[in-house]
């Protein structure tokens, strides 16, 4: 099979003339042969040659004269980025493992040693460089009928491909995810029956893998993919606790596991932000813990998005997610995710607007999408009347925000100026006068202004015992 059309660009002729001057073999392969045959835009391109690799890269980055190449000799490997492009060289080689390491003792090998030790036979695909060859497929393992057929199979047998580097079981289904493929079934039992070798794998690339499956189109899938193999259940347990469905006296509550699934799929067809479909995931999380069972009223879950706020650093740091303003984020529209829906299933006030206007600032935006994916009711009407509802909350939010401006509120009166006020020293009061300002003016009691917030402070001030010492108006 013969891929000229895909190495049109120049930098391929001058990899191909660096290779010649150093009596080399070059290659392009994985990735960018597996997306050009599937018409996927891409501009990673990996290139390895039959020893010399890291050589490769400097002849090929001085005939592009000034292009910037970073060196890693530690991994035999160079990258240089030029233009639009990112370009990986590495020197072929083969690989053997020991059973308690997933990093390889390494050395020189041929083009067919550097396939075989390849993930999967859509990676394994290499576009000849060379003279005489020139744009030629190398395609070993029948890689371009596996893309055809949309499946995904390991170059040598499943088991020790998925034993010697576990990671490879996340990237099964990080593919198979992305690329909507189906995993060979062979390969699938061996991911299954190598699930526990996940454990000699970092967190952090366990998580770097979890994160693009997140991001997939329809990440559902890869959920699903990893609970079966059992690999979920290793990495995430926290999620799998969601799964199944009780029943007593015929009531049964929904099973929160597909139901989460469900959320997120929503939320993914209207958002690429990686944080809020990881709130996606985590609003129910503490739903377990908190399920009760009421003769009158049937199953609870009272509390649930308190519990799941407060769970959310544990697990960011049990996933080594970063504990940052991202985490405290995720933790936000978890606490208030119920907040909105609330409001649909009241008359919406003006003072219970202001407060969620007031609580989730920025961010209300995001909450409402999350709160809009996380109808998944099968009842068609009701999906209809809680979207039309939420349309009315997001009409009176509007309003409300543009009559008081509570996104931008802050404080009209400070804890310093209530204590010069008063003549006091920090204490409970201080916090007293302020919260009951802020609360006057979120029920409405007292309008958004400085002059308000003052009579109010004294006022305030004064059952509690306190005497104006200093006029602030």
């Amino acid at each position: 099979m013969q891929m000229q059309q895909h190495i049109t660009h120049p930098i391929f002729k001058l990899i191909s003339e660096a290779a010649k001057e150093l009596n080399v073999e070059a290659y392009v392969i994985g990735g960018y042969v597996r997306d050009c045959i599937l018409d996927r835009a891409t501009k990673d391109i990996d290139v390895v040659s039959t020893g010399k690799g890291i050589e490769l890269a400097q002849a090929v980055a001085a005939r592009l004269g000034g292009s910037k190449i970073s060196v890693f000799k530690r991994f035999g490997t160079a990258m240089i980025n030029h233009k639009d492009l990112e370009v990986e060289f590495v020197g072929a080689r083969k690989e053997s493992y020991s059973e308690d390491s997933r990093k390889p003792a390494v050395e020189d090998g041929s083009i067919k040693d550097d396939q075989d030790r390849r993930d999967f036979t859509i990676n394994a695909m290499a576009i000849s460089l060379n003279d005489g060859s020139w744009g030629e497929l190398v395609d070993p393992f029948d890689g371009v009928e596996d893309l055809k057929n949309q499946i995904l199979r390991t170059p040598l047998e499943p088991a020790k491909t998925y034993s010697d580097d576990p990671l490879r079981m996340m990237r099964a289904i990080r593919f198979a995810t992305q690329l909507d493929f189906q995993i060979e079934e062979e390969s699938f039992q061996a991911i299954y029956e190598n699930r526990e070798r996940i454990s000699i794998v970092s967190q952090e690339r366990i998580t770097d893998e979890l994160n693009k499956i997140i991001l997939a189109k329809v990440p559902s899938k890869g959920f699903k993919l990893l609970f079966n193999t059992g690999l979920l259940h290793l990495i995430f347990p926290k999620m799998t606790e969601l799964f199944g469905v009780d029943v007593i006296n015929g009531r049964a509550h929904k099973d929160n596991f597909y139901h989460t699934l469900q959320v997120l799929d929503n939320i993914s067809e209207n958002t690429d932000n990686l944080w809020l479909r990881w709130a996606a995931i985590m609003h129910d999380i503490e739903k377990p813990i908190t399920k009760r069972f009421h003769p009158k009223v049937g199953w609870t879950f009272h509390g649930h998005e308190d519990r799941g706020a407060r769970a959310v650093p544990e697990i960011f740091r049990d996933l080594k997610l970063p504990l940052n303003e991202k985490m405290k984020y995720v933790q936000k529209l978890v606490f208030l995710h119920l907040r909105p829906i609330a409001l649909v299933q009241e008359v919406v006030t003006d003072s219970a607007v202001r407060r969620l206007l007031f609580e989730a600032g920025d961010d209300i935006e995001d909450l409402m999408t999350l709160c809009e994916a996380d109808i998944t009711s099968k009842d068609d009407n009701r999906v209809k009347r809680y979207m039309k509802n939420f349309a009315i909350v997001r009409e009176k939010m509007k309003e409300v925000e543009e009559k008081d401006r509570v996104r931008s509120w802050q404080p009209p009166v400070s804890g310093e100026e209530i204590m010069q006020a008063f003549g006091i020293r920090p204490c409970r009061e201080v916090g007293a006068i302020k919260d009951a300002i802020k609360d006057a003016i979120m029920d409405g009691i007292i309008e958004n202004s400085r002059a308000a917030a003052i009579i109010f402070m004294e006022e305030k001030g004064a059952e509690l015992g306190l005497v104006v010492s200093l006029k602030l108006i």
